[in-house]
């Protein structure tokens, strides 16, 4: 071994009951993290930051169908160091570049497997590795995570399932916060998933690259009161249609095995984020770090942007000489919204089409004429679909609506992440990008890495977003808009759906379905533009509402999807956030809060020399009883100002900031 490399990776010998185990040590670049590995009757794995034990020694392995256990008496036979440092391109990202530096260790074990260890400033990360003929069955994954104590969580328990199938569900959660003993037996969470170490410092579970291999959920590790595992759905045997308004596929069957697949192949990783700050997880780029380079040579054609949205506001436009709906006159309306106020893109949402037939157009619908409209207004259409209803003929629906013009599907309804879904969302991103489509993977999938990959995919749900409030009167929509960035979106981009314009405190918010209201206040709404990650971010609202709000509206416009610099400001998982981005010379503050009102200073160190002028949408004095209240006001501000702002009750604020001329 190199001595570079001594005191990043090194290993020694245990003497155990059995026999002589090994370990190996990775630490990250700045010495703070080491991560162990045990290779003995059982491989096990371990995390510490500092003096702070993250992940107590953890069981890991696969099992494949011969009954042969990847872990179980693993002989070492080579190990291989590396120190990478260097950085990559992001051009539909938060920042322009990252930075990817990390320790690592090829460790591989007689048996054609092995496992790859990373340890960076910011986290650790493992995945397996197999070197063996053919295919071959994983029966069964362990994937452990213990702790040494009974840490806080932010657990995000499944819900929402479709025909009480555990592993088909919405992937749309609020947070409960239990300590880990608490974590309720038989129950599924999603990742990312939060612990609380103390002292400030945070662990977030997460996966990565996730390709031809089912998705990781979490459950009570029964073998300890402190401790999660992995949890995966079996390879689906026979599918139906079924679910939500029959538009899901649902598993009637499962085969007793996970997943078949190439016997030399990386599996996924499996990574736990480390913060010694809360506002430290709103710039972290660990599923960008870890996952597959992007596989689109020419990226020029994928244009991010804003969409007008129809669904949220059920098509709600009034003053006009046609009855609103699904039809062509309604499309012409939002397209010429969309062209007067700068907004790249309309979304034709559910009805535009016969549901699992997208070729059958719906009556009052010329889709053609409204495609051919948008071009003429250099506004691009997206249509909706149902994944079964798009997989049914891909090639000749990706080939026939991009010759009319589409620019990308947001497809709806996958609600699972087994083996051949994920095997799917591949095929569907890779197939879109030879016809030069975004995707949106609105329904229902989280991020796990694609998106590095396939930068024309350009947003996913996986999140409770502004749509639930249509429906669930009792869910804290301010708490949960205060959890996501710091948990979430670790993840990746979320489809939440912001923008509405009707705005209304705790007491007076209910649930309607064609003039539905935000909980919280308008600059609560605003500031989720810049906190929010969202290459395509929709306008929920109705253009007619958004003409009656003219100045929110021309604000929103100018706000970019992505950016080229990321800076984390300030905050508290569940009770507040505050971040700035940068596009060209243009900076973008943006702040949220709880149901909690709070004054946060703006440290505005990251602007240059000179005088800049900066345009604040703030809470108005009276925005705790009418949360449509909000003050705009331009200031002149320079790098070592720290200006004050007020946020009521479940209030926020955005600002833009450009170099005084």
């Amino acid at each position: 071994m190199n001595r570079i490399f001594l005191y990043i990776v090194s290993i020694v010998f245990l003497s155990t009951g059995v026999g002589m185990a090994q370990v190996i040590h990775v630490k990250s670049p700045d010495g703070k993290i080491d991560m162990a590995l045990e290779s003995g009757e059982k491989i096990l794995w371990s995390v510490k930051h500092e003096n702070t034990e993250v992940i107590a020694a953890s069981t890991i392995s696969l099992t494949l169908d011969s009954g042969e256990v990847l872990g179980n008496n693993a002989k070492v036979i080579s190990t291989k160091t590396s120190k990478v440092s260097n950085t990559f391109a992001t051009p539909v990202y938060k920042k322009a570049t990252v930075i990817d530096e990390y320790n690592q260790v090829v460790i591989k074990f007689k048996g054609g497997f092995g496992l790859i260890l990373r340890a960076y400033n910011d986290g650790v990360a493992y995945r397996f590795f197999t070197s063996k003929k053919g295919q071959i069955i994983i029966e069964s994954e362990e994937a452990n995570f213990n702790f040494n104590k009974d840490h806080k969580a932010f657990v995000p328990y499944v819900r929402d399932l479709r025909e009480n199938d555990m592993y088909t569900s919405a992937f749309e959660v609020m947070y409960t916060q239990i300590p880990l003993s608490g974590f309720v037996k038989d129950s599924l969470a999603i990742s990312p998933l939060l612990v609380d170490l103390g002292n400030g410092k945070k662990a977030a579970i997460i996966e990565a690259d996730l390709e031809d291999y089912p998705g990781m959920f979490l459950t009570r590790n029964n073998q300890t009161q402190q401790g999660l595992k992995g949890a995966f759905a079996c390879y689906p045997k026979e599918e139906r249609l079924g679910g939500f308004n029959n538009m899901n596929y649902m598993v009637v069957k499962r085969e007793p095995y996970m997943a078949k697949t190439n016997g030399t192949r990386n599996f996924p990783w499996r990574a736990i984020i480390i913060s010694e700050s809360d506002k430290d997880l709103l710039n972290n780029d660990m599923v960008q770090k870890l996952s597959a380079p992007s596989q689109i040579a020419d990226v020029s054609w994928i244009k991010p942007g804003k969409v007008a949205w129809d669904w949220w506001n059920d098509w709600s436009i009034s003053k006009v000489d046609f009855k609103a709906g699904i039809n062509t006159e309604t499309y012409k309306y939002y397209i010429d919204f969309a062209a007067e106020n700068h907004i790249e893109y309309v979304v034709l949402d559910e009805g535009w089409s016969e549901e699992n037939n997208m070729l059958e157009i719906s009556p009052g619908m010329d889709i053609e004429e409204i495609i051919s409209y948008a071009n003429q207004k250099n506004v691009g259409i997206i249509l909706w679909a149902t994944w079964y209803a798009i997989n049914q003929d891909l090639d000749n629906t990706f080939s026939h609506y991009s010759k009319l013009g589409v620019k990308g599907f947001k497809i709806d309804f996958l609600d699972r992440d087994d083996q051949k879904m994920v095997k799917s969302v591949y095929d569907i991103s890779k197939k879109a990008a030879s016809y030069k489509l975004l995707i949106d993977f609105h329904g229902i999938y989280k991020p796990t890495g694609i998106q590095r990959t396939y930068p024309n995919v350009v947003n996913f749900e996986g999140v409770k977003g502004l749509e639930n409030v249509k429906w669930t009167p009792n869910d804290d929509m301010p708490y949960y808009a205060t959890c996501i960035p710091f948990i979430r979106m670790l993840a990746g981009p979320m489809d939440y759906t912001p923008g509405a314009m009707r705005n209304a405190t705790r007491a007076d918010f209910r649930p309607s379905n064609s003039m539905p209201m935000s909980q919280g206040t308008r600059c609560h709404q605003l500031g989720m533009y810049i906190i929010y990650e969202a290459p395509l971010q929709m306008m929920a609202d109705s253009p007619t509402a958004y003409m009656k709000e003219q100045e929110s509206t021309t604000f929103i416009s100018r706000i970019p999807t992505t950016f080229d610099e990321t800076v984390a400001l300030d905050g508290k998982v569940g009770e507040y956030v505050a971040l700035a981005r940068r596009k060209d010379e243009k900076w973008f503050v943006g702040g949220l809060t709880n149901w909690s009102a709070r004054e946060i200073s703006i440290d505005l160190s990251f602007l240059g020399e000179g005088t800049y002028l900066a345009e604040i949408f703030k809470d108005g004095v009276n925005a705790d009883k009418d949360p449509t209240d909000y003050k705009r006001e331009i200031i002149k501000v320079v790098s070592t100002d720290k200006p004050v702002i007020s946020m009521a009750n479940g209030g926020g604020f955005a600002i833009i900031i450009r170099p005084e001329k």
